[in-house]
């Protein structure tokens, strides 16, 4: 089956979801990042695999960087320093201490459901993200220096990947908890822009290709949108079990 005929089906499925009210817009939606994030995905490894995206990469890459002096990246020294403290946003250590305090919240007020759903999406999430480092095994850019400390291999960015998981999965347990679709669109936004600028700062910091961020911030929505929809369907069938 082609990607044609495959998206022309999740459009009809689409429409006809949000016909269906409100109650099937958020699966509905949740459906479509999902599917569209592992196409994307897909859709870039094979190019990268195949050697296709190098030229964009090196364009994309060295577009951050002095015309004149590559080994310098565009801007200010404080531009740099401001890319390394956002660059952490990502790092495991922050996520993992970010995670522990959400959890431990959860768990003592009793919500243990809420604290399984954020552990177990952005462990998985991590551990996704270093099994398909080992299997593409992609090195790291070779143009420049590093500006930042690695020890993995380049494809998919972890920070991408493992960043957009976390952010939208504390998005979705705070939405859960907001009645105002303006504040539900916020958080939301806020998640994104999260996302984005950590992914930015890893190609700006020359330790990724822009390639490697792309993939992981598709996969990232595509798993976070997965456990997302999991818990929707849980949630649901454990109200409509009750009532």
């Amino acid at each position: 089956m082609t990607a044609s005929p495959v998206l022309r089906r999740l459009t009809d499925w689409l429409v006809r979801g949000v016909r269906n009210g409100a109650a099937h817009r958020l699966p509905v939606a949740l459906f479509a990042v999902l599917t569209l994030g592992v196409f994307a995905f897909i859709a870039i490894a094979d190019e990268m695999a195949e050697g296709e995206l190098r030229k964009i990469d090196e364009w994309l890459f060295l577009s951050l960087r002095s015309a004149g002096d590559p080994s310098q990246p565009l801007g200010p020294a404080w531009l740099q320093e401001t890319a390394v403290e956002i660059t952490a946003i990502g790092g495991f250590p922050l996520i993992v201490l970010t995670f522990a305090a959400v959890a431990g919240f959860f768990f003592v007020t009793e919500r243990y459901g809420a604290a399984l759903y954020a552990v177990l999406s952005v462990g998985s999430g991590a551990l996704l993200s270093q099994t398909l480092k080992q299997y593409y095994g992609r090195p790291r850019p070779d143009l420049v220096d590093h500006l930042d400390t690695v020890h993995t291999l380049s494809f998919p960015s972890g920070h991408a990947l493992v960043t957009t998981v976390a952010y939208l999965t504390l998005a979705s347990i705070v939405i859960g908890f907001l009645e105002s679709r303006r504040a539900r669109l916020y958080v939301l936004a806020v998640a994104v822009l999260v996302a984005v600028i950590v992914g930015v700062s890893r190609v700006y910091l020359g330790v990724h290709w822009p390639s490697d961020v792309a993939a992981g911030w598709a996969l990232g929505a595509a798993w976070a949108s997965l456990s997302w929809l999991i818990v929707h369907f849980l949630t649901r069938s454990k109200t409509a079990d009750a009532g």
